[in-house]
């Protein structure tokens, strides 16, 4: 058998869910976070090992002033007040988690390899893209195996000037997705996986 059937890999993988019943209940500091969270995107893989991703940690007050940015900025792109009040509520539910790590992607860096090695050049906004999709799910599972939930967000690119604005990232970091997490208050539901003969072919 597979070691990794053996061992907690296929466990931590099934453990990574999206829970939207977040709370501020967490057992860890925040420098704990901040510290699994650096290590486990410092030893995710990028192309030619240039190192696309960035991120930036939300506590406290910080995360709270990024999800009113968030709700004020929908407040014009919904139809009515009763679909605002539904926004607002979950939004508010982002807000009432623990903390959110904001993705960037560096495209400064990205220019940089399509000027260094033009023969690739076509692919590198894709390949930055795929090794932050790694960091994402990465970072995810990390969470999830210490007990702690989240969910991915995006909202960019409708926020990305407010939020450069507000918090002074520099303009070459590129806002890709938001991850709010916290203390899981509510478990979340199973969900059905599509039909491995629908999503697999094993050619011989």
């Amino acid at each position: 058998m597979f070691k990794n059937m053996e061992t907690k890999l296929l466990d931590l993988l099934e453990k990574r869910h999206s829970v939207y019943a977040l709370g501020k209940d967490v057992k860890f500091s925040q420098a704990e976070i901040v510290q699994l969270v650096e290590d486990t995107v410092q030893a995710t893989p990028h192309s030619f090992n240039v190192v696309t991703t960035r991120a930036a940690f939300l506590f406290g007050e910080k995360h709270d002033q990024f999800w009113e940015i968030v709700i004020k900025r929908l407040k014009s792109e919904v139809p009515n007040e009763e679909a605002y009040k539904n926004t607002v509520a979950k939004i508010s539910s982002f807000k009432a988690a623990f903390g959110t790590i904001l993705f960037f992607i560096d495209t400064d860096q990205v220019a940089q390899l399509e000027k260094d090695i033009p023969l690739y050049a076509a692919n590198f906004k894709d390949w930055s893209e795929q090794a932050l999709g790694s960091v994402q799910a990465n970072t995810w599972v990390a969470l999830a195996e210490n007990g702690i939930g989240a969910n991915l967000q995006h909202y960019n690119p409708i926020i990305d000037d407010l939020v450069k604005e507000a918090f002074q990232f520099p303009a070459n970091w590129k806002l890709r997705a938001q991850l709010d997490f916290g203390s899981i208050e509510e478990e979340a539901p199973a969900k059905e996986k599509l039909s491995k003969n629908e999503q697999f072919r094993v050619l011989r």
